[in-house]
């Protein structure tokens, strides 16, 4: 085994495991011969399955956890535009973007934290993930990271004294009552030769004669205690001696001032001329401001960063994450093999390798790549294990058709992969197209779902139409499938669905209605910190009693806070009780400490005097979260165009047209339910919103694949053929919703206060998106098919001639 593992650490041996994998996957879609596609398909299962198993050996090193499982800190950082010549503001360019990437690092490298996880968000934005990091450290770590140690040598004007009335001419400028061409004035702290205190403005010329880029080292002083010691590099002592030789300063007399991110720390007066490489920036009392300028210096930033959101995750709140992802999937997964296997009996069986497998290459990619598994990244995982199990139900509806039509075991199989697969991946490639979006609009939260949905539909794609299809081959030529046999608890009906669809546009547009009037009435309280910019602190209690909201509302009205904070406990059958408080970042503080004073549990100290109860804090700022916002209405359009637009390509205008109202009709009810529930809205909904649409999608193509096939083999009312798709596709709608809605329920019960959230709207949406597909969708496409005029078979026909013309030119 350790052989195996070194041999798949070799890149060069992976990329050629890999292209040989990629060689045989191409071969079997290419290959027509039903032996050779079931020896191919048997290498792709087995050297894949490999692969990804020896990516995950062994798991505690392989397998990273993001810090709302380990717990850490997380910062947003937004890149700050410098000012030109004019005193405009520049655009952050790319190469401004990489030098703050690369600086960061090697600050974060300097003071113990290689393992932080640092990438872009957006064009001016960096994400910053650092597990482990106790809340305590976080403002050390925040001051690190916005240092910008920018360092300049000014000469000190000669005019800076001159006598203006009661004032010197550099206080007349620094109260902007002058103005000085080339000259800017500054406050200057310092203290004088018995230790007091004292200030004093003085002129500096604009231009700096020396840069952040002339400094080669810069260290703790080992004279001097309170002081860093600079040595220039070449160019940077020739700009020193010019600048102090007896043709420019005059030794006693004149002055240099160091300015650093725009403040004066020193003026000294030059007392020989010239000088030369070395000098000091003394006066640095408090602890450990020596070594991080030292630090900060060798690494400056060529534009200020702001923190825009902070996210500290204890400890104690990540193992509570852990065991509420892994208790809510460990339960929704069980639940649903268990239903497989005796729902489908052998086929269940299949299904239930096929999910293995696709776990298998989940766990195995994402270590591969070095992705980290964060709470949303479970939800995906949750929503994967729903999306492979409705291909595994969609083919086996449809062997159950092809056995009710008396075919054989070997050709009710095999045409029921055939005429399953398009349903298959229309479904799967609208819901890719959401994911795809979010990954590249989304933030870090909304990124880890997306690459775990990504890696998930595509890993069950392949195990469900590949790696199923192989086994069942195998199954025959071995003799050990002869006959195939499945539970039927949805009977064969023949309900007037589309009979009922003037009722039903009145009770959905009823739902709409009463959605949106539930959002405009909430609409100040109803955006939480991550669009409207806040803190939230998070006390995570475990087993206790609650304790009671009133209470904790009438300590914080003791305070005077700047907004009103809200406190809300939620209860966890897994982790316990958790109390969390979304308030004004400049009263957090207070609230933390007015809380652990008044309440006895929240201020239990140990043995090391330390928080029993550590405070978990997330921080956004007003601007971001007005970015967020901004960002989650591009990445909520942009997917429904998406989705539109593949839907008009793939199908025809009317299918397209139909599909999207009933996206829209889901989402607003979704939200509303959800808000009217008294939710707040949060950058996990958008995720939720987009696997809505993405779903809601899934479920209407299904019944569209179905009208479309019926229409190109059938003639009669366009109305009855509507009727006989829907009726022929409810059990497998019925199936798949079931076990979706299912483990989602589990998801939403067990899976704490943010699974819960994304739980409960993906929970409402596929109820409401069940019934949408059914008797909305199909209403509007015979209703724009019929105001436009012409036939709907007519256009199925003309789109499949247009395709099968296409794919027979060369």
């Amino acid at each position: 085994m350790l052989a195996i593992t070194s041999f798949f650490e070799d890149p060069v041996a992976v990329f050629l495991v890999g292209l040989a994998l990629l060689v045989l996957f191409f071969w079997y879609f290419a290959t027509e011969l039903e032996r050779r596609k079931k020896h191919i398909g048997s290498a792709l299962l087995v050297g894949l399955t490999a692969l990804c198993l020896t990516a995950i050996v062994p798991p505690k090193e392989k397998l990273k956890g993001g810090i709302d499982i380990v717990g850490g800190a997380s910062f947003s950082l937004q890149i700050q535009s410098k000012e030109g010549a004019n005193g405009e503001p520049m655009p952050v360019t790319k190469e401004q973007v990489e030098q703050a990437k690369i600086v960061i690092e090697k600050r974060l490298r300097s003071i113990g934290y290689p393992e932080a996880l640092l990438y872009q968000q957006g064009d001016d934005g960096l994400m910053l993930q650092i597990p482990g990091v106790e809340p305590r450290e976080a403002e050390d770590i925040r001051v690190v990271l916005t240092k910008v140690a920018k360092l300049e040598l000014h000469k000190v004007s000669e005019r800076t004294n001159e006598p203006l009335g009661n004032k010197t001419l550099a206080q007349a400028v620094l109260d902007g009552e002058q103005l000085v061409v080339g000259q800017r004035a500054y406050n200057h702290t310092y203290n004088d030769a018995d230790g007091n205190e004292r200030e004093e403005a003085i002129l500096l010329y604009r231009r700096a004669a020396l840069g952040g880029k002339d400094v080669a080292s810069a260290v703790p002083s080992p004279q001097q205690a309170d002081a860093v010691a600079i040595t220039l590099n070449g160019e940077g002592t020739d700009k020193m001696i010019a600048l102090t030789s007896k043709e420019n300063m005059r030794a006693g007399i004149d002055r240099i001032a160091i300015v650093l991110d725009g403040e004066v720390v020193s003026a000294p007066v030059v007392n020989q001329t010239p000088l030369g490489k070395r000098f000091i920036i003394e006066g640095l009392d408090e602890p450990g401001e020596v070594e991080t300028l030292a630090n900060q210096l060798m690494n400056p930033l060529e534009n200020p960063l702001e923190v825009g959101e902070m996210r500290l995750i204890s400890p104690t709140l990540g193992e509570a994450v852990v065991k509420q992802g892994l208790m809510a999937g460990g339960y929704a997964l069980g639940l649903t093999l268990l239903f497989m296997v005796l729902y489908y009996r052998f086929s269940g069986v299949v299904a239930v390798i096929s999910l293995t497998v696709c776990g298998v290459m989940l766990f195995g990619f994402m270590a591969m790549f070095g992705f980290t598994f964060s709470l949303p990244g479970i939800a995906g995982m949750v929503l994967t294990v729903g999306m492979a199990v409705d291909a595994n139900v969609l083919i086996y509806e449809r062997m159950r058709e092809e056995f009710a039509a008396g075919k054989d075991t070997r050709t009710a199989v095999g045409a029921a992969y055939d005429k399953a697969f398009s349903a298959i991946f229309d479904s799967n490639i609208t819901t890719l197209i959401t994911a795809c979006i979010l990954f590249m609009l989304g933030s870090g939260a909304i990124k880890s779902f997306a690459i775990t949905l990504i890696i998930g539909l595509s890993a069950s794609m392949f195990a469900a139409i590949l790696g199923t299809r192989t086994i069942y081959r195998w199954g025959m030529d071995l003799g050990i499938v002869r006959k195939l046999s499945f539970m039927n608890l949805i009977r064969a009906v023949n309900f007037d669905f589309m009979g009922k669809r003037k009722a039903y546009a009145v009770i959905g547009l009823g739902l709409i209605l009463i959605s949106i009037a539930g959002m405009v009435t909430k609409k100040d309280t109803m955006m939480g910190i991550d669009f409207t910019g806040g803190t939230t602190i998070t006390y995570q209690l475990g087993d206790v009693e609650a304790i009671p909201i009133g209470d904790i509302e009438a300590a914080l009205s003791e305070l005077s806070l700047s907004k009103q904070a809200y406190p809300q406990e939620q209860r966890n059958p897994s982790s316990g009780l958790q109390l969390s408080v979304r308030c004004a970042t400049e009263d957090s503080s207070a609230i933390d400490e007015k809380l652990r004073d008044h309440f006895e549990l929240l201020g239990a100290k140990d043995t090391k005097g330390e928080y029993s109860i550590d405070a978990s804090i997330e921080e956004v700022s007003s601007v971001i979260g007005g970015n967020f916002l901004k960002q989650a209405i591009i990445a909520v359009i942009c997917g429904l165009i998406g989705i539109m637009l593949y839907m008009t390509a793939r199908f025809e205008f009317s299918f397209a047209l139909g599909g999207f109202v009933a996206m829209i009709h889901d989402i607003i009810i979704a939200l509303g339910v959800v808000v009217i529930l008294g939710s707040e809205l949060s950058l996990i909904h958008v995720g939720a919103v987009l696997t809505i649409a993405g779903y809601s999608i899934n479920d209407t193509i299904i019944v569209f694949d179905r009208i479309r096939e019926t229409l190109l083999i059938r003639s009669g009312s366009i109305l009855k053929i509507m009727n006989e798709a829907i009726n022929a596709t409810l059990s497998r709608t019925l199936i798949t919703s079931g076990t979706t809605i299912a483990t989602v329920a589990i998801l939403t019960i067990f899976g704490g206060a943010a699974l819960r959230d994304f739980g409960m709207v993906i929970l409402v949406g596929i109820i409401v998106g069940t019934f949408s597909s059914i008797l909305v969708a199909s209403p509007i496409v015979l209703w724009w098919s019929s105001k436009r005029g012409r036939s709907l078979r007519q256009e199925v026909l003309a789109t499949t001639a247009r395709a099968e013309a296409a794919a027979k030119t060369p």
